[in-house]
């Protein structure tokens, strides 16, 4: 008998073909399977398997219109080439270059912290120095300075609050978002200002009107509605301790943010402020974690068509690192200056304690003493 070499794409229909190997969840599994022959690449690349995956993975990427590639080298040897291929089956080359290193990426990435700025709060009870900016500090003393947001002070336990987060680049994977809730060891019995639960919200903003400047406004404690922004995701509601602690809040799945803005959703007040008797919510510190697709991949939103996105793809780039979530223990040295330093007060007394030993001038000593909230 004649030897045969048989292969199930010649033998299958093409539509049960294509369901088994979109069945393959590893991309590396798909860059094997193309290279089984000219045939088996034919076939995945015409048939989008990789393409296929991605949205499997993350199905936000249908919100993608079109990519358009940045490659001096790849538009200067096209160029040299000519368009031997057919338009179509050329479009189909480039997709699957673009979506099997996207689906690569998606499918291992190192997790990093992913705001570059926070933007804004509904409510600051003592704007700036409670600012939403401070919560990008891990530390919730830095110095002489106490170093939390905090919000106005309400009797309905019910009334939320949002705080709003830039992350590093228009195109992110979030796995997880930390909370330090805010104790008031100032005050009597340190009371801790956490919510009663939290939620996530991810998109992107819209122009309301032509004055760009409109939006630098936040930072100055002006609030933005919803009408800012457009909301892609929202997470459920996550139970929140009253503890002075970091608080981990896991996403069920990795969520792909396609526009670069997080909305903290803080809901329901657990403490009253002695001295007013009102709810606040105070936090000390926020992290938003996962990896940045940029620069090699980006997204820009088609201003023409609103929720529809240009996936922008630069093959001659490299994937940028996120600043690692772990600090590194710092070492505290006690010489006969700390030993001789003046303590100013049982503030000082914890600030040595925390390995803060006053390096500050006397001048910043004064400013930060003005700048202590009140008892």
């Amino acid at each position: 008998m004649d030897d045969v070499n048989w292969d199930f794409l010649n033998l299958l229909n093409p539509d049960v073909a294509c369901k088994i190997l979109t069945c393959l969840d590893d991309p590396g599994d798909i860059v094997r399977a193309s290279s089984v022959s000219r045939v088996w690449r034919d076939f995945i690349i015409e048939n989008g398997i990789s393409k296929r995956l991605c949205l499997r993975l993350f199905p936000q990427l249908s919100a993608i219109d079109r990519i358009v590639e940045i490659s001096t080298t790849r538009q200067q040897n096209c160029s040299e080439a000519g368009c031997s291929r057919s338009a179509e089956l050329q479009h189909f080359i480039e997709e699957h270059r673009v979506f099997s290193t996207l689906a690569r990426r998606l499918s291992s990435f190192e997790v990093g912290e992913c705001i570059s700025d926070a933007i804004q709060a509904t409510s600051t009870d003592n704007y700036p120095e409670e600012g939403v900016f401070n919560t990008l500090e891990p530390r919730d003393l830095i110095g002489y300075r106490t170093s939390y947001w905090s919000s106005t002070g309400k009797n309905d336990p019910e009334v939320p609050e949002m705080l709003t987060y830039k992350l590093v680049s228009e195109f992110c994977v979030i796995t997880e978002v930390n909370i330090q809730p805010f104790q008031a060891f100032f005050q009597e019995n340190s009371p801790i200002y956490s919510a009663k639960a939290v939620r996530f919200r991810m998109g992107y903003r819209v122009l309301v009107d032509e004055e760009e400047d409109e939006f630098a406004k936040g930072h100055l404690g002006e609030p933005f509605t919803d009408k800012h922004f457009v909301w892609t995701y929202t997470s459920k509601e996550f139970p929140m301790a009253q503890e002075n602690r970091l608080q981990n809040f896991k996403l069920p799945e990795p969520v792909l943010c396609m526009g670069a803005f997080v909305q903290v959703e803080l809901l329901g007040r657990v403490q009253r402020q002695e001295a007013d008797g009102k709810l606040y919510i105070c936090v000390a510190h926020v992290q938003v974690l996962g990896q940045s697709l940029a620069p090699v991949f980006n997204v820009v939103n088609t201003l023409e068509t609103p929720g529809r996105f240009l996936l922008m793809f630069n093959p001659e780039a490299e994937f940028s690192a996120l600043p690692s979530t772990c600090e590194e223990p710092r070492e505290v040295t006690v010489t006969p200056e700390v030993v001789q330093t003046p303590v100013r007060g049982w503030e000082h007394i914890l600030n040595m304690l925390r390995g803060v030993w006053g390096n500050d001038s006397e001048d910043e000593h004064h400013d930060s003493d003005d700048n202590m909230p009140e008892d």
